[in-house]
């Protein structure tokens, strides 16, 4: 990283883990289908699995750094960092 990275000097992706819950409540920003997939998996649990919570929101990072030509170069990388999570 710091070999060819200007800046920054490191970057928290952070992750979205857990299990999600039978009932999913509003706060867990849960999709129509996550609902329908948890009540198949309440009726049949070897054949439906759970919801997995997973990013609903990411955003992006700017890198400044030097390329293979010895160029330093700036850009935006999207969907790097999470910022929300949810059950899907």
């Amino acid at each position: 990283w710091q070999d060819w990275i200007v800046a920054p000097a490191g970057y928290d992706a952070y992750i979205c883990h857990g299990v999600c819950p039978t009932v999913l409540p509003d706060h867990l920003n849960a999709t129509n289908h996550a609902q329908v997939q948890n009540l198949l998996h309440s009726v049949n649990r070897r054949l439906v699995p759970t919801p997995c919570c997973v990013p609903t929101e990411l955003s992006a990072i700017s890198m400044l750094y030097i390329d293979e030509t010895g160029t330093v170069v700036l850009r935006t990388y999207k969907d790097m960092v999470v910022e929300s999570c949810g059950c899907r």
